[in-house]
């Protein structure tokens, strides 16, 4: 019995395997898993029904699971304000520097080889992805927040 609150068996194998610098994929539901992640990743579907869990839900977890060095989220077009689940990730992630990049960008981030774990959620929030590139535990330290 696990005394963690992450108790998602592939999940765990994932994060157990992946060391500094490796990412991890939260994405959206309208997020193309099939075709936009890197080949070695392991993906995840956590999407039951559309809205049921979204990203930040996940982050959340994740957060008590893993040190994050840095982010990247995906953003609109130049001239779009800045997608309301960003502020959020944001917010959560600090002091951890979160970068904006756009779709395409995004996208080819995200077909790293160095992408070890895809979660697909249900969020329905436009541009509600989020790269997560894990760091590495402070010495001394049993969890990383």
């Amino acid at each position: 019995m696990l005394l963690t609150e992450l108790l998602h068996p592939a999940i765990l194998e994932s994060l157990a395997g992946a060391g500094h610098g490796a990412r991890v994929l939260l994405a959206d539901g309208h997020y193309p898993a099939s075709t936009a992640t890197g080949e070695w990743a392991r993906t995840v579907h956590l999407n039951l029904r559309p809205g049921l869990l979204d990203v930040t839900t996940v982050l959340d977890v994740l957060l008590r699971a893993i040190p994050v060095e840095s982010a990247h989220v995906m953003v609109g077009p130049e001239g779009e304000p800045e997608p309301p689940a960003v502020a959020e990730y944001r917010s959560r992630l600090a002091p951890a520097p979160v970068e904006a990049l756009g779709r395409f960008k995004f996208y080819d981030a995200a077909r790293s080889p160095d992408l070890a774990l895809t979660i697909v959620t249900a969020d329905i929030r436009t541009y509600a992805n989020l790269l997560l590139t894990i760091g590495v535990r402070a010495e001394g330290t049993l969890t990383p927040r």
